[in-house]
């Protein structure tokens, strides 16, 4: 039996963050701008000092993947904060499945090959036919070729732009390649009706 897509009641406002600890949000907070946000999701590289902050000024969820400079968040989890790293959650009625890390370039914390990612990937096979796919993918790093970076680092994960290709999320929120690393890297990119948003800093979105 195929579990049913769970309900949404409305629009779902989204707080997504990554990367770099924004001072418009952490240093002069403004209650005003944020007060109907839904749910706050980080794609990774944030202190959990700043995603405490998060939580408690915004009462919402705040759902998180690590990513490849967070080995503190092993030692040090932010409260009141849910790990999604491998996991496939629902949240407000929102189908959220989360990949922290990112490709293999030295021995560090949360960085796999392409087939270890994709072996991770594997695991969740039939909770994703459960669920009957996701409506948003999150992950600190790019998919292959949409918008990732040259260098070992920075190269984006095959196995993400085949989640795209086969299960259509309305979004894949990703981190990780700055988009100050190059000149005319672009925000936001689309693979058929998946938005893809390179998240850095912060991003304001409203899923319908």
């Amino acid at each position: 039996m195929i579990r049913r897509i769970p309900q949404r009641s409305g629009p779902v406002k989204i707080l997504a963050v990554s990367d770099v600890e924004d001072p418009y949000i952490w240093e002069h907070f403004d209650p005003d701008r944020y007060h109907d946000i839904d749910l706050v999701i980080s794609c990774g590289d944030l202190k959990p000092e700043y995603l405490r902050f998060l939580v408690t000024m915004i009462h919402a969820p705040l759902l998180y993947v690590p990513g490849n400079h967070d080995g503190r968040f092993d030692r040090d989890p932010p409260e009141g904060c849910e790990d999604i790293d491998g996991r496939l959650v629902v949240v407000k009625g929102l189908r959220i499945v989360g990949f922290g890390g990112c490709n293999r370039y030295n021995m560090g914390p949360h960085q796999y090959t392409e087939k270890e990612m994709a072996q991770r990937v594997r695991k969740l096979r039939w909770t994703f036919l459960w669920n009957r796919g996701f409506d948003i993918l999150v992950a600190h790093a790019p998919a292959l070729a949409l918008g990732d970076g040259k260098d070992a680092c920075h190269t984006g994960f095959a196995v993400f732009r085949r989640l795209i290709e086969r299960y259509h999320p309305r979004y894949f929120l990703h981190g990780h390649q700055h988009l100050n690393y190059r000149p005319n890297t672009k925000a936001e990119l689309a693979l058929g009706t998946t938005t893809i948003v390179n998240v850095y800093r912060h991003r304001i979105l409203t899923f319908e």
